[in-house]
Order: C-alpha cells, then sequence, then structure tokens
C-alpha cells in the first residue's frame, strides 16, 4: 500500500517558522503524503501569505489559530481535519523535520507487516538524526526500572518502544479512535510520552521503524560535556518539561516501573541543568516552579 492510496495525511505544526526549513519539509512531504495540513501557532500574517502562495501536487491546507495554543491543541486540530477528510492515518511533524524520501513508506509497511501478526497499533515512528548530536537510535523502552535505549542492527530492523517523538509518527486514525487525542493541557512536552503511555494502557503497542529516516533538531544548542553532548532547552521549556512530568507521575494508569525509571531521570535532569545550562538560576527557579506545578495540578499555558 502506498502512502496516496492509505489516505495519510502530514499534520504539520508551525511556530515561526524558518520559511526555507519549512518549504523543505513540504516539498518532501508532496511526494509521500495524500494532503498535508498546517496548523500554526500564531505566526505572523506574512508567514500565512507566504503558504497561500506556496505550491505542492497535492491538497495543502492552513489552519491559522492565530494564537500560540501549544503543540497538543494544534496537533488535535490537525488531526480532526484529516478525519473529516477520511485520512486512514495521520503523521504528525515539527515545522523543522526533514523526512528522507521513502521514509513514510517505510513506516507504512511497518503498521502492515505488525497488523499481519495480530498487532493493535499504536504509532511507529523513524530513526531522527541531529548533526549537532552523537545520534544514539531514539527508541525508548523501559525495561523493570531501566530505560534503555533499543539497538538499531540494520535497515530492516523493527522495535518496541514505550513511546515515540511526535514529529515523524505515523499513527492510524483507528487507534486514535479508541485512545483519543492528544492532552491540551501539557501545551507541550511529553505530550507525545503521554499519548503513548496512555495508547499502552490501552492494549495498543508502538515501534520505530530503524530503516525509515529523518533529520530532526532536539532542542537548542546542546551542552558539551565530559565529550558528550546534550540537548538543552529554555528555562520556559524545563518549566513544562518538568511540571508536565510531575503531572504524568500522578496518574494512576502509568506502570509504577516507569514512574520510577523516568523519575529518576528527571532528577538527574535537575541537577545537571542547574549546575551547567545558562542561566542558572533561572533554569533551577523554572524547573522548580515546574515541579510544584506539576504537583498542584496547575496546568496549561503558563501565564
Amino acid at each position: 500500500m502506498s502512502a496516496r492510496d492509505g489516505g495519510v495525511f502530514a499534520v504539520v505544526v508551525s511556530f515561526h517558522p524558518d520559511l526555507s526549513v519549512l518549504g523543505r519539509l513540504l516539498d518532501a512531504l508532496q511526494h509521500q503524503v495524500s494532503g498535508i495540513v498546517v496548523v500554526d501557532n500564531g505566526s505572523p500574517a506574512t508567514f500565512q501569505e507566504w503558504l497561500k502562495s506556496f505550491h505542492v501536487s497535492i491538497p495543502l491546507r492552513l489552519l491559522a489559530l492565530g494564537e500560540n495554543r501549544g503543540i497538543a491543541s494544534a496537533q488535535n486540530v490537525g488531526i480532526d481535519y484529516a478525519r473529516e477528510q477520511g485520512a486512514e492515518f495521520v503523521i504528525l511533524f515539527d515545522h523543522d523535520s526533514n523526512p528522507a524520501p521513502d521514509m513514510v513508506a517505510r513506516l507504512l509497511a511497518v503498521v502492515e507487516a505488525k497488523r499481519l501478526e495480530g498487532v493493535a497499533v499504536g504509532g511507529v515512528g523513524p530513526r531522527y538524526l541531529d548533526e549537532r548530536q552523537d545520534n544514539p537510535p531514539p527508541f525508548i523502552q523501559v525495561n523493570g526500572l531501566r530505560v534503555e535505549r533499543q539497538p538499531c542492527c540494520s535497515d530492516d530492523s523493527v522495535v518496541e518502544v514505550s513511546y515515540l517523538i511526535a514529529s515523524g509518527c505515523l499513527i492510524p486514525l483507528r487507534t486514535l479512535e479508541v485512545v483519543g487525542n492528544m492532552h491540551e493541557e501539557l501545551f507541550i512536552d511529553y505530550v507525545d510520552i503521554e499519548w503513548g503511555l496512555r495508547a499502552a494502557s490501552k492494549g495498543f503497542t508502538s515501534f520505530g521503524a530503524c530503516g525509515a529516516k529523518m533529520a530532526h533538531d532536539l532542542g537548542d544548542e546542546p551542552i558539551r560535556f565530559m565529550g558528550k553532548s546534550y540537548p538543552q532547552h529554555s528555562p520556559l521549556r524545563h518549566y513544562y518539561h518538568f511540571r508536565n512530568a510531575v503531572w504524568l507521575y500522578r496518574r494512576n494508569w502509568v506502570p509504577f516501573n516507569w514512574k520510577v525509571a523516568d523519575g529518576w531521570r528527571l532528577l538527574l535532569k535537575y541537577g545537571f541543568y542547574t549546575l551547567f545550562a545558562k542561566p542558572r538560576y533561572r533554569q533551577w527557579l523554572m524547573m522548580s516552579k515546574g515541579v510544584w506545578h506539576g504537583v498542584t495540578g496547575k496546568m496549561g499555558q503558563l501565564k
């Protein structure tokens, strides 16, 4: 089954994008999917005019939200639009991703293979590459109390994962009907993790396709420490990261071992970014505020 025959709609969330980078993504997608919807989180009118004049060979729709409503809300708007168009699959993208020419076809092939095995598929995602990082396999599985990266032995390897990053993730609409859309109160960060764990709690399994490749930048310029690169974000982004992680730990349907394993990583991040991410005081303050708001349930956009 091809991407076009299968009714794959790409949902691209934009927020003040670099137009050349977004244009590259749209060019790459027009040969892989049956339609594209760009959901914009409050970019200026000049961007909207640029997009309206951008030519691709497949349907391209802009849904401008007029303000930053967060990535979860924007994804849901795009998912609902794709559902209205009769799509069988959605594939989610940030505006700065760059998929390989055969990425969508490889993801679809995994879905079909797993369906033939009788597996209820949550999502299937690509192996992303960040030129600024060491690029270990991005596929995460929590085993016991350990967070383990699943190795890619070859391009034919398909690995089971606990969750996938949103950008490049292919999701059957029939899965979304059971699991539900993204949780909008998270606003940004842990949105994809929460959905992946929620899908797993309902009996769906997600997979990483090692042969499906995508270039994607994670965060700002990484921190170099002891010969390794570590992603970093702004203090505001760290606020959402820590708040949403703590909020998720309080959900009774999240496996206890996952809470312990991820919580230990969060504690290490708290110490690391307090010491090495600048501005240090602001980073510490926003992470601490995030923890407190996660405990007290203060969600949505930080005002």
